[in-house]
């Protein structure tokens, strides 16, 4: 399969988004609920199974200075533990103001009758939908901005 997992990763909870390179395109795909031991690593291994991603790109939440925070160290630590339980190449972009721009947009999708109050558990799914759609734009190869190869080595 041509598809990446995106990651929002929150101290509650992990929003997971599905992406695919030749459209560079994603979708929120789950939201996964983070306990005391760590994430639900089952519900994740599920949809790394069903999917099979070649890549995985984390969030990476720094301050609007560009500094590190205790989210930022959160988000490292769920990288690293990405990488040693799949074994995949895990890249980590700038996710500034994403969270922001999901809510902004899922209330515009509500004013406009698309989306349900119900729906909102799914911002986070969202979030890192946008944070994907950045790396695929960033990693396509027809854009001039390109730092990150679009296939693992």
């Amino acid at each position: 399969m041509n598809c990446v997992f995106g990651f929002d990763v929150g101290d509650k909870l992990i929003g997971v988004a599905i992406g695919n390179q030749m459209t560079v395109t994603a979708r929120g795909l789950s939201v996964l609920a983070v306990y005391t031991k760590g994430p639900d690593w089952s519900t994740l291994d599920k949809l790394q199974r069903k999917w099979q991603p070649y890549t995985l790109v984390v969030g990476l939440p720094l301050t609007l200075q560009g500094g590190e925070q205790a989210a930022s160290r959160r988000a490292r630590r769920f990288a690293a533990q990405l990488s040693q339980r799949y074994q995949l190449p895990v890249v980590m972009i700038d996710e500034r103001h994403s969270s922001q721009e999901a809510s902004r947009r899922f209330a515009a999708a509500r004013k406009a009758g698309i989306r349900r109050r119900r729906d909102a558990s799914q911002i986070d799914a969202e979030a890192a939908a946008m944070i994907l759609e950045r790396w695929l734009a960033s990693a396509s190869p027809s854009s001039p901005t390109r730092t990150t190869p679009p296939f693992p080595p």
